[in-house]
């Protein structure tokens, strides 16, 4: 089982018991984090769930290992002909995620998905079309009347 969550501007594929590095976080290590972010979910049967964007009720729960830094990066800009040199270098923070739970839905948010969709079988789409077209045919003879009334005669 597997799901790909969005985190930070970035997707990311997690499975439960794999550590994860993430953008730092302002959580501790030992606290529990949380995401509702969920874009799709695969099962036991390798079934995928894809969300529209998100899936509603899908969450994934993991616990804040530690903090760290990766690797330097050297940064060297340069001008020809100037003299111009600069050298310095960088290392980006990071966060260390173990997924301990991936939950694909809640009950209540199934209730909810249910009772959507009844009220939208409920209506035929038929019915909508000829209401949506009688309420434009209305606002344009009124249009007309209106602008009739408004020029004086003469």
């Amino acid at each position: 089982m597997f799901a790909i969550i969005s985190e930070d501007g970035r997707q990311y594929r997690v499975a439960k018991g794999e550590v994860i590095r993430f953008d730092r976080m302002k959580a501790e290590p030992g606290e529990s984090f949380e995401t509702s972010q969920v874009l799709a979910i695969s099962d036991e049967e390798n079934n995928l769930r894809i969300g529209n964007p998100i899936l509603e009720g899908a969450k994934v729960e993991g616990t804040v290992i530690e903090h760290g830094k990766d690797k330097k990066i050297i940064v060297f800009k340069r001008k020809r002909r100037k003299t111009y040199r600069r050298k310095y270098g960088h290392r980006q923070d990071h966060t260390m995620v173990k997924i301990d739970k991936i939950s694909p839905k809640s009950p209540s948010a199934k209730k909810a998905l249910q009772e959507k969709t009844i009220i939208d079988n409920s209506e035929s789409p038929k019915t909508l079309v000829k209401k949506a077209a009688t309420k434009k045919a209305k606002t344009k003879k009124t249009a007309i009347n209106k602008t009739k009334e408004d020029k004086p005669t003469t």
